[in-house]
């Protein structure tokens, strides 16, 4: 299984989902700008997600809480580890030797890049199914 299979989405620009596995310590270009369209993407499809469910019921506060938690590097990190991401990310040799594959910060970032790349490559609508698939 390849983390395509894994995302449960077929990329069609293969570049997207390069530059989406490639951390900084592998050198320029890298992930960071997909990174924090990902985030974007992962706070909008999830808030919409708790507003609708919560069928406009429930307290800001709460879902204030719930989408801290679904977004949150502890989540983001769970999910990684689910799906492997370490086994692809492209790390640079030092990060590679100070175990970069298991560290939660670089793998919870790889997730919200990689979330930018759908995004990119596919629409809103593509990573909407992408986050749903992932973020529980």
């Amino acid at each position: 299984m390849n983390i395509q299979d894994r995302l449960g989405y077929q990329f069609r620009n293969a570049d997207l989902l390069t530059l989406a596995l490639t951390h900084s310590s592998k050198g320029k270009p890298c992930n960071e700008q997909l990174e924090f369209l990902g985030d974007t993407v992962l706070s909008l499809v999830t808030a919409e997600r708790l507003t609708v469910a919560g069928a406009w019921k429930v307290p800001e506060g709460v879902l204030a809480v719930n989408k801290a938690r679904l977004c949150s590097n502890d989540n983001l990190y769970r999910i990684a580890l689910e799906i492997r991401l370490g086994d692809y990310l492209l790390l640079g040799r030092g990060e590679e030797c100070s175990g970069g594959r298991t560290k939660k910060n670089i793998l919870a970032d790889g997730i919200e890049a990689l979330i930018g790349a759908v995004y990119l490559d596919g629409g809103i609508n593509a990573a909407k199914s992408v986050v749903d698939r992932l973020v529980r």
